[in-house]
């Protein structure tokens, strides 16, 4: 096979003749130095070079600029996935942004017309669907580098963001399904300046009547929540106030989605947010009471808040106080004495035994407690002198020993004093609580020392005897400040005093004692009829409370419903003015247009204050239905509802 050397490319054929050299030729050539290689960077598996050099020259850059698509398709698709590395800066390279609003802005003003007709979307031309998909990545770019808050204010200062939203807006028709992803990458781009844009009401480019054309006609989910929502940001910026409108088409929009808040929640908060920037201007929320829907948008913000609170704990709070008792039966406490089967007991034991246990019986331990050893020694001997002949009993300083073994805090001292006294402190007389004499005498003040009768009849045969000496007297039983009575009506007064032979019936679940109104309460009393409620013994109270915070939505639509409120409550009326009809004489009154203006004004306000009050009173049952966590808020619903409650 032979080659045509003329075909050759000058190296090869260096190579070839290198190749096909005699033998003898190769071995006499001296070998020549080899020339020195450039050094390149090892490339390695998995390696691909992204070409981020900061320079005009940036393949990337260049490539976006060729004008070849294929070219441009390759530097766009590089420049994507490079927009979602946070280290990646635009300003890295310069002239980027620029050539990456070159398409869009090309489509906006002339490639959309291509799109209008419906045959070009089933048969395009390819330029043109070129030209329109590298318009599509461009704006998708965009809005990728818009996430990085510097790169923000890159879109807002550096280039013309807002004039190229403001085309697409404008010229695109939402309706056309080939504009429809160039508008929502419009709204996204909107959303991403809107913070720092500024408009002027005559000024250009300005998107606002563009969206509220967009909301009065589009049934397009996506593009409804993009322009609330770019809405929104515009107008909650201050310097945007003067861009708001009673009778902007977005307020009906917002008002024709609010009932969809259990099936579309995203929708119905990107409406609210609208809502809440376009009332926090007092003059755009007192037009809105003057709205006719007033009434049916308050209740469904409240209803929102309703929705909201479905998750509900039941709490338990009590708030009975300290409850004070005493027995219903009449009590009276005494020193423990030795009972018969105590007493035999004891005497059964040898001593000492028997003194410690007769100590653990007639005593007890008490910090405060205070005895005599006097006292000690004479208990002891009273009861055991008698019985000595089985055991004989312990000399008086043994017994007081004995104290300190079965009471170790008990300590027998003396203190000073003239005499001084000797005394076990830490020890107290064991008490017993009993029932006191039901028909125990108490004439002449509870002197009367007669012991206690068995029966009511007795008692009162033993009284007439006290009576008998007595012709008008006072009553001297016990405390009763009865006046003095005639012997015959003092008979029958002092029946009043004697308890009764059969215990009155009651409820089987009625207890046996009795409630105090307070610790310092006497009972019983001449008058019980007379004695103060007690606190109740179990006022425990059972509520629902949310179990967590109210939602973002739910919030906003509190903030709207805060909004009214105080549009509808807090107007105040106007100071009269110098031509008002006061008393005296009246000045002189001059004509002029501009307080006709503040008269008619007032009156609108004023409307407009009834017609929301009145929609208030309208869901004021419904809004004491909502239960909010945080206590401030709680306290808004709580004020709004007082307020709503006079005012009919």
């Amino acid at each position: 096979m032979s080659i045509n050397p003329q075909m050759l490319t000058p190296r090869v054929a260096q190579v070839q003749q290198a190749y096909y050299r005699p033998a003898q030729q190769q071995q006499q050539q001296q070998p020549q130095p080899q020339p020195q290689l450039r050094t390149t960077s090892t490339v390695i598996d998995d390696y691909e070079r992204w070409y981020m050099e900061p320079t005009h020259s940036n393949r990337m850059l260049l490539a976006a600029k060729s004008g070849i698509d294929e070219e441009i398709n390759w530097a766009l698709d590089r420049i994507s996935r490079l927009t979602t590395n946070e280290y990646f800066t635009v300003k890295g390279i310069p002239s980027l942004l620029e050539a990456l609003y070159e398409w869009p802005e090309w489509y906006a003003e002339e490639g959309y017309k291509a799109t209008n007709d419906t045959p070009s979307l089933f048969a395009p031309n390819p330029q043109a669907a070129n030209k329109r998909r590298h318009a599509i990545e461009c704006l998708h770019i965009l809005k990728s580098v818009g996430l990085n808050e510097a790169h923000a204010q890159e879109l807002l200062w550096t280039v013309p963001t807002l004039p190229l939203v403001t085309k697409l807006l404008e010229n695109l028709d939402p309706t056309l399904d080939a504009h429809v992803e160039f508008v929502l990458y419009a709204l996204d781009l909107l959303q991403i300046i809107g913070p720092s844009v500024v408009l002027r009401p005559q000024s250009s480019p300005n998107p606002i009547p563009r969206l509220n054309a967009i909301l009065a006609r589009s049934s397009d989910r996506s593009l409804i929540m993009g322009c609330f929502s770019a809405l929104s940001i515009l107008l909650s910026n201050p310097a945007n106030a003067s861009n708001l409108s009673d009778s902007a088409p977005a307020i009906d929009a917002a008002i024709r989605y609010l009932p969809l808040f259990r099936e579309d929640i995203g929708l119905v908060d990107e409406c609210l947010n609208f809502l809440y920037a376009h009332l926090s201007n007092v003059a755009m929320s007192t037009a809105f009471l003057l709205r006719p829907e007033i009434s049916g948008v308050l209740k469904i913000f409240v209803n929102i808040l309703l929705a909201d609170q479905v998750e509900l704990d039941t709490l338990t709070h009590d708030v009975s106080g300290v409850v004070h008792t005493t027995p219903s039966t009449t009590v009276v406490t005494k020193d423990h004495e030795l009972t018969k089967e105590e007493l035999d007991a004891l005497l059964e034991m040898p001593e000492p035994q028997r003194c410690y246990e007769w100590m653990k019986t007639m005593f007890v331990a008490k910090q405060d407690g205070e005895l005599t050893q006097v006292e000690f020694w004479n208990l002891y001997k009273d009861i055991f002198m008698q019985f000595q002949d089985r055991f004989p009993l312990l000399v008086a300083s043994e017994v007081i020993k004995n104290v300190n073994l079965i009471f170790p805090q008990g300590q027998a001292m003396v203190l000073p004093g003239n005499p001084a006294r000797f005394v076990v402190r830490g020890v107290d007389r064991r008490k017993d609580i009993v029932v006191a004499e039901k028909f125990k005498c108490r004439w002449d003040r509870s002197i009367c020392g007669t012991p206690a009768f068995k029966s009511a009849r007795e008692l009162y045969d033993h009284l007439l005897e006290h009576l008998k000496s007595q012709d008008i007297s006072p009553c001297k039983w016990s405390k009763c400040t009865q006046k003095p009575l005639a012997a015959a009506a003092l008979r029958v007064h002092c029946l009043t005093h004697i308890a009764s032979s059969q215990p009155a019936p009651q409820d089987p679940s009625q207890s046996d004692i009795i409630t105090l109104p307070s610790a310092t309460s006497q009972y019983p009393i001449p008058n019980p009829t007379t004695r103060p409620l007690p606190p109740a013994r179990d006022a425990v109270i059972t509520y629902k409370a949310p179990r967590v915070d109210p939602s973002s939505t739910a919030l906003t639509s509190l903030l709207c419903i805060r909004s009214l409120f105080r549009a509808s409550f807090a107007y105040e009326e106007a100071a009269p003015r110098h031509d008002a009809d006061h008393f005296g004489f009246p000045g002189i009154v001059d004509e002029n247009d501009d307080e006709v203006t503040v008269s008619v004004a007032g009156d609108r306000e004023r409307e407009a204050a009834r017609r929301g009050r009145k929609a208030f009173v309208g869901v004021c049952n419904l809004m004491k239905e909502v239960q909010l966590r945080d206590e401030t808020l709680m306290a808004w619903i709580t004020e709004m509802i007082d307020t709503s409650l006079p005012f009919p």
